[in-house]
């Protein structure tokens, strides 16, 4: 039985750690990915990068057609990554972008699809800490600058079911919330405009001691999953032999925002010069949100690995040595 596996979006955040890993495991990996190069990266590795742009079909014409086994399809745009508005792209990459991954799996009589949805599809059900269920109906809000993004990634899934029910192509999604990994680029976009992530302002503040205000209830919850955990639950998806189905991605407990902060502060405060932490019940609840994880832990054998802390370090630790450099670059690079 050949063990290749073809990774769509591979030059991003939990491509390259997929990549890595699966490589690890001596699977046959394909990189793709929209860059036009890959700075050598991937060869480093001994795995092939090839240059594809999913929304056109012609492109797949490019990749290998024999003994591909597994599909994981990361690739679409996001509103994290987009500057500006431009809904059309959603529809080009996700929609038309998935139908042309499928079309490819099939050709080459892939066996099964990995793909990544988010939690927008269920923020309906964001509000306590209520745990989620993995299958549960999918809608969002029509107002604001997530619903084309999340119409795009419902319409995937449904062509993704589709390809199960009429090809047998065993479809495993897999709902996810914040992936915690260390990236040089510390930047995100909210309705088109550029901000620096939370997780990583607060990062910030604690290695220049700086006091760090935690607003609303501390108590509050939410999930926080290490890439390493991530790529974990992706293993199990591509060893498992189920027909697949909805799979939230979690951690085995879920992290307070005082936690959060605390933890941030006891891993990158400089001993002695550690943030004091300002706290503001007065100002606006962070938003809390639990996953029920128990159909990934039961179906697929996820056992989650990372606590908060040592995320933390680990995160800490790549910083350091910014493992992915030659592909992402260096912090200097995005800082303004």
């Amino acid at each position: 039985m050949t063990n290749r596996v073809v990774i769509f979006g591979a030059t991003g955040t939990v491509g390259v750690y997929t990549a890595l890993r699966l490589k690890e495991l001596n699977y046959d990996v394909i990189a793709v990915g929209r860059r036009k190069s890959d700075n050598g990266f991937f060869a480093d590795y001994n795995i092939p990068y090839y240059s594809v742009d999913i929304s056109k079909k012609e492109e797949f014409d490019k990749l290998p057609v024999e003994e591909v086994e597994c599909v994981i399809h990361y690739a679409g745009a996001m509103p994290a990554r987009m500057r500006g508005y431009n809904p059309q792209e959603y529809i080009d990459s996700i929609i038309t972008g998935t139908l042309n991954v499928l079309d490819y799996t099939h050709k080459v009589n892939g066996k099964k699809i990995v793909f990544t949805q988010s939690i927008s599809d269920c923020f309906w059900m964001v509000k306590d800490a209520t745990p989620i269920p993995a299958d549960i109906w999918r809608k969002f809000p029509l107002n604001n600058d997530h619903s084309v993004y999340v119409i795009a990634k419902n319409a995937a899934v449904d062509l993704i079911e589709h390809y199960f029910h009429k090809y047998g192509i065993k479809r495993f999604i897999l709902r996810l919330p914040t992936i915690y990994l260390y990236h040089p680029d510390p930047y995100y976009h909210v309705n088109g405009e550029k901000r620096e992530m939370w997780y990583r302002l607060f990062i910030d503040k604690a290695i220049a001691g700086e006091p760090i205000e935690i607003w609303g209830d501390a108590s509050k919850v939410k999930e926080i999953v290490y890439v390493k955990d991530f790529v974990q639950i992706v293993e199990c998806c591509v060893k498992s032999p189920l027909d697949g189905g909805f799979y939230n991605v979690g951690e085995e407990e879920c992290v307070s925002l005082d936690e959060q902060i605390k933890g941030t502060i006891a891993v990158f405060s400089q001993k002695g010069k550690e943030s004091p932490i300002i706290y503001r019940p007065e100002m606006p609840n962070p938003s809390e949100f639990v996953f029920d994880i128990s159909k990934t832990k039961n179906e697929l054998g996820y056992k989650p690995q990372w606590t908060y802390r040592e995320a933390l370090k680990d995160m800490k630790h790549e910083m350091e040595i910014n493992p992915f450099e030659k592909l992402w670059g260096k912090e200097s690079d995005y800082r303004n």
